[in-house]
């Protein structure tokens, strides 16, 4: 029974953490293919990924467990999740589940802060290169991630959807300055690129969750806009990044960027298509997920031609 007990438990925090969610995470597999031929495989260079990775991991459980607590207290959660809606699975929200305590998810959340500030100062000493622009990176994306819900709760003050995309440079921008000490324009274009897929399903979220977020006063742009508003606000989005794939061969990629990227901008229509003219939000949002994980293969096969 013990051992039942606990294996539940351990589960539970781990949904907590959202490790299934490997999106964010997939950026270190960009920068490794962006990095120089000689530094792919450098000794140092792959520690200070690693680290930086396994940093971010930790930090990104704090800020779900906090985000967590943040919608469980203020009830956006149980609206978004409520038992009758079947296409959302329960379990991903351990305290609306019941599957842990709110002190057990404080304490998750304090540990994962500790141990991944911890982590990514270890990866900046180690690191082959310290441009300040880097730490400085590394210091906004760290304290944007915990006040993200908690603290002074900046996602309750506007911009979330910025912060989405924000992050997904980050990790992109980061670990590469840490190994290289410099930043190029194809570096750039490809990192704005990583962070929009994030945002894209992101947006599909929070168009579904938008009467909870109304509720609490959390100020999406769904919240905030009507219906009709909110679909623009997302096609607008979709066009930047197909304009960011198609301006890449003029800031230092292949001419055949786009060629090989082509897949994402077609599964961006088809999203949209779903999300919008079918009405089927969190359809198009997994159709987001599986967006950005192709173009992730498609900017490494590109990088590494």
């Amino acid at each position: 029974m013990t051992t039942l007990a606990t294996t539940t438990r351990f589960r539970a925090y781990v949904r907590l953490a959202k490790l299934d969610i490997l999106d964010y995470y997939l950026g270190v597999l960009v920068v490794w293919a962006l990095l120089p031929t000689d530094l792919r495989f450098d000794g140092p260079v792959l520690a200070t990924t690693a680290v930086f990775l396994v940093g971010e991991v930790v930090v990104m459980a704090a800020m779900v467990a906090l985000d967590d607590l943040t919608g469980f207290r203020d009830g956006s959660d149980i609206t978004n999740y409520a038992p009758d809606d079947p296409r959302r699975r329960l379990e991903r929200k351990p305290l609306v589940a019941g599957t842990l305590t709110e002190s057990q998810v404080i304490r998750f959340a304090w540990i994962t802060c500790v141990v991944g500030a911890t982590l990514w100062l270890t990866a900046i000493a180690i690191a082959p290169n310290r441009p300040p622009w880097t730490t400085i990176l590394i210091a906004i994306t760290y304290f944007f991630s915990v006040q993200y819900s908690w603290g002074v709760k900046l996602s309750y003050h506007g911009f979330q959807e910025f912060f989405l995309a924000g992050l997904g440079w980050a990790v992109v921008l980061a670990p590469y300055g840490l190994a290289t000490g410099e930043i190029h324009a194809d570096v750039l274009v490809q990192a704005l690129i990583f962070g929009m897929g994030p945002l894209l399903f992101g947006v599909y979220s929070n168009t579904n969750d938008v009467e909870g977020d109304r509720r609490v006063g959390r100020p999406t742009v769904a919240a905030l806009t009507t219906p009709r508003g909110n679909m623009w606000f997302v096609v607008a989005l979709s066009a930047f990044e197909s304009a960011l794939i198609l301006a890449a061969p003029f800031l230092g990629a292949p001419w055949w960027f786009g060629l090989v990227l082509l897949p994402t901008i077609l599964m961006r229509i088809n999203q949209l298509r779903v999300g919008f003219a079918d009405g089927d939000i969190l359809r198009a949002r997994r159709l987001g997920i599986r967006t950005h994980r192709v173009t992730v293969v498609a900017l490494i096969v590109v990088n590494l031609l």
